[in-house]
């Protein structure tokens, strides 16, 4: 496995528990935002986790992505929206964009991950017809609920793994095209 760092902001725990297992799985250092390097120069996969807020990562790692430069990283997020939805897949794009210069993207995962009770309080004093207290919302809230589970920590493994292989079939890529371009300076 390549070296990873794994950076992770967390409120209830949820990207806290997709950030353990990525770690475990990689054999990476695990940090919380707070108290997460500036320089990730010795590391060969960076993994920037975060909880979602307002369409977004949380503010958190809002302040630490533009730091991250010239890296290859990964992105993962927990939420209580479905994953797939449109509110998850925009919020890594305005991830990416926050990234500082010269990082690629190698991959996200998403997980749902239980909302904070207080949150989930608050939104069911809202008006009724606001979205965030709607009868589909509060089904989300629901499905969301036993999340991160076992299945979500599995996926998270996998990831681990598929990105790594993703790394070895890229640099089998780049060693075939650097062969193909010495043999094409001899001929």
């Amino acid at each position: 496995m390549r070296k990873w760092a794994v950076i992770y902001s967390s409120t209830t725990g949820n990207t806290k528990a997709i950030a353990e297992e990525i770690a475990n799985t990689a054999g990476g250092d695990l940090y919380r935002v707070q108290d997460a390097p500036t320089d990730l120069s010795a590391y060969e996969v960076v993994a920037l986790g975060y909880w979602l807020r307002r369409g977004g990562p949380d503010d958190l790692m809002k302040a630490y992505l533009p730091k991250v430069t010239n890296a290859r990283t990964v992105l993962f997020q927990t939420h209580g929206t479905d994953v797939g939805s449109e509110h998850a897949v925009t919020s890594f794009a305005r991830a990416g964009y926050l990234l500082g210069a010269g990082c690629e993207i190698l991959g996200t995962f998403s997980a749902q991950g239980k909302l904070a009770p207080a949150l989930i309080a608050r939104r069911k004093k809202s008006d009724p017809d606001d979205t965030h207290n709607s009868p589909e919302a509060q089904e989300r809230w629901q499905r969301a609920a036993d999340h991160p589970n076992e299945d979500d920590r599995a996926a998270a493994r996998e990831f681990v793994h598929k990105m790594e292989h993703k790394l070895d079939l890229l640099e089998k890529f780049r060693q075939a095209q650097a062969e193909k371009k010495t043999r094409s300076i001899h001929t």
